[in-house]
């Protein structure tokens, strides 16, 4: 399963959501829909999930994390983590309906996330804190 993931870090800690429902905390993101690039995947589900505005201009294109997802049954998932910047006046990350939590995380963390948020973790680990 193709995804995208937003990589954003505040002051040495990873943005992470955690469903509702579930009891793992996710990158913020989702599945790219049919005939949507990466980047406008990335702008929708941020819009949707969080309320923050992403600058398409901005969506730069990091690693792929691949793993087993979780509550997936195995399923491969192959997230592509991107960077972008808010526009200006967007407001700050706030969880929407299907959004339980949200968390900043550091490696310290690893345990609340599933397999392919310790790979982010791990790659992330010379920048974030702890």
């Amino acid at each position: 399963m193709r995804t995208v993931g937003w990589v954003h870090v505040r002051d040495g800690r990873l943005l992470t959501v955690r469903s509702t429902g579930k009891d793992r905390f996710f990158m913020p993101g989702g599945k790219v829909e049919h005939g949507e690039s990466d980047a406008e995947a990335l702008v929708r589900e941020i819009r949707e999930e969080l309320g923050v505005l992403l600058d398409p201009a901005t969506v730069r294109p990091g690693f792929v994390a691949e793993a087993p997802g979780h509550g997936l049954g195995g399923r491969l998932v192959r997230m592509h983590c991107m960077e972008a910047e808010p526009r200006p006046g967007s407001p700050e990350p706030a969880p929407s309906a299907e959004i339980a939590e949200l968390a900043w995380l550091t490696p310290a963390d690893a345990g609340r996330v599933p397999p392919a948020g310790r790979i982010v973790l791990d790659r992330l680990a010379d920048v974030l804190v702890g």
